[in-house]
């Protein structure tokens, strides 16, 4: 007898378009990044507060890159206080969260590091252990398996009418 051959794993871009639907997040620009081993989402105003015995924090993000108009809040409860070592070698504390994510029409829970990410390209981060046995990485393609919202700024970008010659 032989065992069924598992399904090919999707191929995706170094950058795609994810949800966290958890989150009121319906679209969000992340690098998927094989080097970090967690995942990590831009958040500000983060305050941790008590509920029902449990810890939790809330949060406000910006979805869109170059857009600090643009927020929307959120809680959830803390799954733990990590050290997270940036890659300049810098320590903090931050909140860790368990939320869903959305890719290609998969979802599945994942770890999420809260972070300030100003300073950094790319508000929320897929690290390895979010994709792990999920989806093969191209770091030569961007968008295989998503496209913007109608909605985003890069949407609306793409849209700007050519300068006269």
């Amino acid at each position: 007898m032989t065992t069924p051959a598992k399904p090919p794993k999707v191929v995706v871009g170094w950058r795609e378009w994810i949800a966290l639907p958890g989150l009121g997040i319906p679209a969000i620009k992340a690098k998927i990044d094989t080097g970090a081993r967690s995942s990590s989402l831009h958040a500000f105003d983060v305050e941790s507060f008590e509920r029902d015995g449990a810890a939790w924090v809330r949060f406000v993000v910006h979805p869109w890159q170059r857009d600090g108009n643009t927020t929307v809040p959120a809680e959830a409860p803390v799954l733990e206080f990590r050290h997270i070592r940036s890659s300049s070698g810098h320590i903090t504390h931050r909140p860790v969260i368990q939320t869903e994510v959305e890719l290609d029409d998969r979802r599945w829970p994942i770890e999420l590091t809260l972070a300030a990410r100003d300073e950094m390209g790319f508000r929320m981060l897929l690290g390895r252990e979010a994709i792990r046995r999920r989806f093969l990485v191209d770091p030569g393609r961007s968008y295989m398996v998503s496209q913007p919202p109608a909605n985003s700024p890069t949407k609306k970008h793409r849209k700007r009418k050519k300068r006269p010659q």
